[in-house]
């Protein structure tokens, strides 16, 4: 089978799920759920918990795989794809898990080689110094690359996982919960960093969040996960009038007007 030339594929829609049906065991977590994540936006998933949020983040990633429905990766069906079409997907994305999921045994800077030595043959001079610009890229001082995991802030760890997650220059960005157990502060200058990154490096960003400060502040979309399939993937403006009762608890409590009122001033 051919290796794919993504340089001569549609772009626009990097990443879509059609007909998704998710379960384990005999609990359906998706059923008949439907999303894309359009070129250059920042897509915000939310949903009650235990809605499936991460489930379905692990799905378009590959890490869990339907029981029935296609993930299409720039319009072709991922189970047909080859090994190298897979490994050259997985250079185009960069994964932010919850906590920073950052290796604890290693340094900040040897964290943020792992994606550089399993997927490329650069030097290793070379790697320590792809890794601190990526070091610089989110904000952290050079004095932070030789710190462990343990040494670090949330705030820090958040963004040493960031860092590793753009070590391979990826187009899209997958986050799960990236603001939490951030404080007030810290949170808004992690949006603000994800807005920088996205018009700086072009990149297109999926983002498991219930925070509702950083759905105003920086989502294109929002898509809603609820009885088991996406039910509204709009802009915020839309999504908030959208008729359903945890849309209308989620987004018409007092911390919802106090965030949109927020990102008004």
């Amino acid at each position: 089978m051919a290796v794919v030339d993504y340089d001569k594929l549609d772009l626009s829609v990097p990443v879509q799920a059609i007909d998704i049906k998710s379960q384990f065991g005999s609990n359906v977590i998706h059923e008949h759920l439907n999303l894309q994540l359009r070129a250059g936006e920042i897509l915000g998933v939310v949903g009650g918990s235990g809605s499936g949020k991460s489930v379905l983040l692990n799905t378009l990633l590959g890490l869990k795989l339907p029981e029935a429905g296609v993930v299409k990766i720039f319009g072709r069906n991922r189970q047909n794809l080859s090994k190298e079409d897979l490994r050259a997907f997985e250079t185009r994305v960069g994964v932010l898990f919850q906590g920073g999921a950052l290796f604890s045994s290693l340094n900040v800077r040897e964290n943020i080689m792992v994606p550089l030595r399993k997927h490329t043959d650069l030097p290793v001079p070379l790697m320590r110094e792809l890794a601190d610009m990526k070091l610089n890229m989110v904000g952290l001082p050079p004095k932070a690359a030789t710190l462990f995991p343990s040494d670090l802030s949330g705030g820090m760890q958040k963004r040493a996982g960031l860092a590793r997650a753009l070590a391979l220059d990826p187009q899209m960005l997958f986050l799960d919960e990236p603001t939490a157990g951030l404080d007030p502060v810290g949170a808004d200058a992690f949006d603000d960093l994800i807005l920088e990154l996205r018009d700086a490096l072009d990149l297109t960003v999926f983002m498991v969040t219930h925070d509702l400060d950083t759905l105003f502040k920086t989502c294109d979309r929002v898509a809603v996960l609820i009885d088991k399939h996406i039910a509204i993937a709009e802009p915020l403006d839309k999504v908030v009038k959208y008729d359903h009762p945890w849309v209308a608890e989620y987004f018409g409590g007092p911390r919802s007007r106090a965030a949109g009122n927020k990102e008004q001033n």
